[in-house]
């Protein structure tokens, strides 16, 4: 009987401290059970479907989030420019890309059968030229963007010289350059090797004097037809782009990059995505460090500079110092 009693009082002790809910004042409610189920609302609510409502955001997606948000409020603004060289734009999909715009066309079903591909040396529209004094500047730009495109492109297919018939024909034109400010680049170069001496890291480029490059290219097959197709635009923003004194500094870096991501629509159909990472070929590393290309047409477009290519970009040197591409001058 003492027990009892004793179980009893322990009961409604515990009950006692328990916050009642409206309903549990019903016939047969448990107040422990509605203290189990106020607990539950910690967690994402579901549908009578079994889904989930109401789910919290990814923490991953909200940094990924902040860094594009970051990126973009230091980063050149360029638009996309139809000059007018491409044999058509209607073939172009939607225009994707916030960092970097891009609106592209490829036919994967031809792209697989072919063998042999040309490039004819990239030009300058007459627009872009009016923005960049310098023939050698202009040089530097186009033989980086060829030379990339040339390099990448030897992983898929044999790349023939350009006066040599082949499946594939490429054609590129720099529809637009926005000029890097080369006092600006000279500051936050200059910031940079400061703040490393005392800093374990290096602080993000000054937002200022950002430079950029658009570019519109195409592949066309031994009939003319229009087989793969590219509009570009990028600016340069304050945490990736190393500043280089130079007029052409951004433009040069971002002329890589465009041949990169050409040379992917064309391998792959599509245009690559920033999770799209993958060991490059042991030809890329090669000329990368300036070896010899695996064809001989890319050494149309010079070699890169290798070690010395990458200590001048470190230290934000003009990219003329180490790579002796801009001494071949063409035509604007």
């Amino acid at each position: 009987m003492q027990e009892r009693n004793a179980r009893q009082a322990a009961e409604g002790h515990i009950r006692g401290g328990i916050r009642r809910h409206p309903s549990s004042t019903r016939a047969g409610a448990d107040p422990l059970t509605h203290f189990s189920r106020r607990h539950t609302l910690a967690y994402p609510k579901r549908s009578h479907h079994g889904q989930a409502t109401g789910r919290r955001r990814h923490p991953t997606l909200s940094l990924v989030s902040l860094a594009l948000a970051i990126l973009a409020s230091g980063c050149a603004s360029l638009d996309l420019v139809q000059s007018g060289s491409l044999s058509s734009y209607d073939n172009l999909g939607q225009q994707k890309g916030s960092l970097g715009k891009s609106r592209s066309f490829a036919d994967p079903a031809v792209m697989a059968t072919v063998k042999t591909v040309r490039i004819i040396p990239t030009r300058f529209s007459d627009r872009a030229s009016g923005r960049i004094a310098q023939p050698q500047d202009r040089a530097l730009v186009t033989h980086a963007l060829d030379r990339a495109l040339c390099i990448a492109l030897s992983d898929r297919y044999q790349i023939v010289a350009s006066d040599q018939p082949a499946d594939l024909t490429i054609r590129n034109v720099i529809s637009d350059v926005v000029p890097t400010g080369k006092a600006a680049a000279g500051v936050a170069t200059a910031v940079s090797l400061g703040s490393s001496v005392v800093l374990p890291v290096s602080v993000p480029r000054l937002p200022v004097g950002l430079g950029g490059l658009a570019v519109e290219g195409e592949a066309v097959d031994a009939t003319g037809t229009q087989r793969a197709a590219i509009l570009w635009a990028k600016g340069a923003n304050s945490i990736t782009s190393k500043p280089r004194v130079s007029e052409v500094g951004d433009a040069y870096q971002l002329a890589s990059a465009f041949g990169s991501d050409f040379s992917q629509l064309m391998i792959k159909g599509k245009m690559p995505t920033a999770l799209d990472i993958a060991l490059p070929s042991g030809q890329r590393i090669n000329s990368h460090f300036g070896g010899k290309p695996k064809y001989a047409a890319c050494d149309t477009f010079g070699r890169e500079p290798g070690i010395p290519g990458m200590v001048a970009g470190m230290v934000g040197a003009p990219p003329e110092w180490t790579d002796k591409a801009g001494q071949k001058t063409m035509a604007p």
